[in-house]
C-alpha cells in the first residue's frame, strides 16, 4: 500500500484544468498584441494618408501662388485627423510632417508620424 502523501502526489485530476487556464491566458494575451498592433498600424496609415493630402493642398496653393501653403496644408490635416508637425515651402514644392496619437491600451500612447513632399515634378520644369 502507498502511503498517503504519495497518493497524492501522484494525482493528476486537474491538471488539464490548470493547463487550459494557461493556454486560454496566452490566447488572450496573443490577442490583445495583436489587437494593439493593428491600431498601431492603422494610425501609421492614416498618418502618411493626412500627410500626403496635406502636401498636395500645401502645393496647390503654392503652385497657384496663393497666400500661406502651410496653412491649407494644417486644415486638410485636421480634417483628417492629423496633426501637422512642419511645413516647409521651397518654390512650388511644399514638404509636411504630421503626427496622429494612438492609445496602445496597457502598452502606452504613442505618435504615428509621416512625412510627404508635394510640388510640379522635374519634368514639368
Amino acid at each position: 500500500m502507498r502511503p498517503a502523501a504519495s497518493a497524492l502526489i501522484d494525482d493528476e485530476r486537474g491538471s488539464v484544468t490548470v493547463l487550459g487556464a494557461f493556454v486560454v491566458a496566452a490566447l488572450v494575451g496573443v490577442t490583445v498584441l495583436v489587437v494593439h498592433l493593428g491600431a498601431a498600424t492603422a494610425a501609421r496609415h492614416r498618418a502618411q494618408t493626412g500627410a500626403d493630402l496635406a502636401a498636395l493642398a500645401g502645393a496647390g496653393r503654392a503652385l497657384l501662388a496663393e497666400p500661406d501653403p502651410c496653412g491649407a496644408a494644417r486644415a486638410i490635416g485636421s480634417v483628417n485627423a492629423v496633426r501637422v508637425v512642419d511645413c516647409r515651402v521651397d518654390g512650388s514644392d511644399v514638404s509636411v510632417d504630421v503626427a496622429v496619437s494612438v492609445s496602445l491600451g496597457p502598452f502606452g500612447s504613442r505618435e504615428a508620424r509621416a512625412r510627404a513632399r508635394a510640388g510640379p515634378s522635374e519634368a514639368d520644369g
